[in-house]
């Protein structure tokens, strides 16, 4: 299976990456006091780096930004020093380390809120949702609407989280920008109800999003910063009445500012992929930058993707949980060890750093 696109090198920006295959963030609720990294964390991105491109667990970028219990953050310098630990084993390990940068906006909870405050939101609009606070899944609060004095403070929140990203060593960021999370709500009108300058139209509705991708970029470089997007998945109950034009445009402007890709969530986050009508090729068309397809992608339906030029990145999420070495069982057609899902939010090393790898 060696003689597919997927296992080639391939250069990102500055990144040259060991072969096309990427591990998507995928969230595990192990960061220990002070939303640190837990020491575990080294270990587990340390066995995956033989992935051409890890992307690490969305990191929010202030405490405000939190929505789950035991997510780690990128704000403190005691979790600068423990990404740093991260960061320093992949590299050992010979892999290349981007940190995703998150902001749940109202898939939060008042128990992970400062004072026990509400979640923010671009409106005053509860999410039909869970989240994991208390190791148990509880039900999302409602939120309140962002003030526009305190946007500057969310952009600037996103910009020191790149900064600190790089004082991390990570070798670039990944902006959330999808699965109905603060980027993307401001973005779908089933979020947005605001009637100002970040409300309404098209175009500033998507105000946010690329203000946050402009400031970041400004911060570290473009060819070290990518964006995820998620045109149509109804996760954490997010809609949009004409994704199309929405994302066409935010593509667009994304282009113009060079960022080194877009990761696109193709369908519905972890279920089918033609959920909603969606010409993605529009979007690969409009990005001159790298697109790195996700969703539901197995070895068969990459090589096909790669072949035909559709995509340039093929990420997995799940199969990475399992199979630390999901590379070399791709290659060789090896069979992939199953997940045990009880152990996928929250817990200690078993489903965590324990499955078996080849001999």
């Amino acid at each position: 299976m060696s003689d597919t696109k997927l296992f080639e090198a391939y250069q990102l920006g500055p990144n040259k990456l060991s072969n096309r295959t990427v591990m998507a963030p995928l969230t595990r609720n192990r960061a220990v006091d002070g939303f640190v990294p837990n020491p575990l964390a080294v270990e587990y991105y340390g066995q995956r780096a033989s992935a051409g491109l890890l992307i690490t667990e969305a990191s929010q970028v202030s405490q405000q930004g939190q929505g789950y219990q035991d997510t780690p953050g990128i704000y403190s310098k005691d979790q600068v020093v423990g990404w740093r630990k991260v960061t320093d084993e992949v590299h050992k390990r010979g892999g290349k380390i981007f940190i995703q940068l998150w902001h749940v906006g109202r898939i939060s909870h008042t128990d992970l809120q400062a004072n026990g405050a509400a979640p923010v939101g671009p409106s005053a609009v509860a999410a039909k949702g869970k989240t994991f606070v208390g190791g148990k899944f509880v039900d999302v609060s409602a939120p309140r609407e962002l003030a526009l004095s305190e946007i500057p403070g969310i952009i600037e929140a996103f910009r020191v989280g790149a900064k600190n990203a790089i004082a991390a060593g990570f070798d670039g960021v990944e902006i959330h920008g999808a699965n109905g999370y603060l980027l993307d709500q401001f973005a779908k009108d089933g979020a947005n109800k605001r009637t100002d300058a970040y409300g309404g139209s098209i175009q500033n509705r998507a105000k946010l999003m690329l203000e946050v991708a402009k400031a970041v970029a400004a911060e570290i470089g473009p060819d070290r910063v990518g964006i995820r997007l998620s045109p149509v998945t109804p996760a954490n109950d997010i809609s949009d009445s004409n994704p199309q034009p929405l994302f066409d445009y935010i593509v667009d402007q994304l282009n113009a500012l060079k960022l080194v890709y877009i990761h696109v969530i193709e369908g519905a986050t972890g279920g089918p992929r033609d959920n909603a009508p969606f010409d993605y090729a529009s979007l690969r068309k409009r990005f001159h930058g790298t697109y790195i397809a996700n969703n539901g992608y197995d070895y068969a339906l990459a090589k096909q993707a790669l072949e035909s030029n559709q995509a340039d990145l093929i990420a997995f999420g799940k199969p990475f949980i399992s199979n630390p070495d999901l590379v070399e069982r791709l290659k060789t057609g090896a069979p992939l060890n199953e997940a045990d899902r009880k152990t996928f939010y929250g817990g200690g090393s078993k489903g965590y750093t324990d499955y078996p790898v080849l001999a």
